[in-house]
């Protein structure tokens, strides 16, 4: 599996579930259209592109560009590269019928497929030397701190989640995916919670 440095942006579940099996990256979703009335998440993308820097991968339909154009317009563009996947015609497997176009999203697109996208596009591929695992801030660090799996867990992480303007709907693995993106493991543990 190929580690990629910066932030992927799909449109949905499908899609980051397809990625993720190809690189280890942190995959961010707009949830379709919901981009365009979500300004935490605006924001969320904002600071991970400033972190880390940007991959749009957004299907190849008029959908897709739009989404893809509408971020173009809320990042800094020196900060956002663009992968595109070819026009492939056909429908997804869990699908009954194929889209409005007739072309296959992200989701079904074959993995190779996906890895050339995203080298086309310079994704900044890290095979040999992954962040150690000792400096990744973990689920049991989450779960030591108070943040996941306790009494009240769900409060502390909201809590936090504020203090750092992440969205409020970051689940616990969506916020440690965040966290282990834009600090290291020393710097979580000297959060005050």
């Amino acid at each position: 599996m190929h580690s990629v440095k910066e932030v992927i942006v799909v449109e949905g579940r499908y899609d980051k579930n397809a990625l993720s099996q190809v690189v280890d990256a942190v995959i961010i979703e707009t949830s379709g259209f919901g981009i365009f009335n979500d300004a935490q998440k605006r924001r969320l993308l904002n600071t991970m592109a400033g972190v880390r820097g940007l991959i749009v991968m957004t299907d190849s339909d008029g959908a897709g560009f739009l989404i893809r154009n509408y971020i173009k317009g809320c990042v800094e563009p020196s900060l956002v590269k663009h992968a595109y996947i070819p026009d492939v015609y056909g429908k997804e497997r869990r699908k009954s019928a194929p889209s409005r176009e007739g072309k296959l999203g992200v989701e079904g697109m074959r993995p190779q497929v996906l890895l050339d996208a995203l080298i086309r596009a310079g994704a900044t591929l890290d095979d040999s030397s992954q962040q150690k695992r000792a400096d990744r801030i973990s689920k049991a660090d989450m779960y030591a701190r108070g943040l996941s799996g306790r009494e009240g867990s769900a409060q502390r992480r909201a809590e936090l989640v504020k203090r750092l303007g992440l969205p409020e709907r970051l689940t616990a693995d969506a916020l440690l995916d965040v966290l282990n993106a834009t600090m290291s493991r020393e710097q979580f543990m000297d959060i005050q919670l």
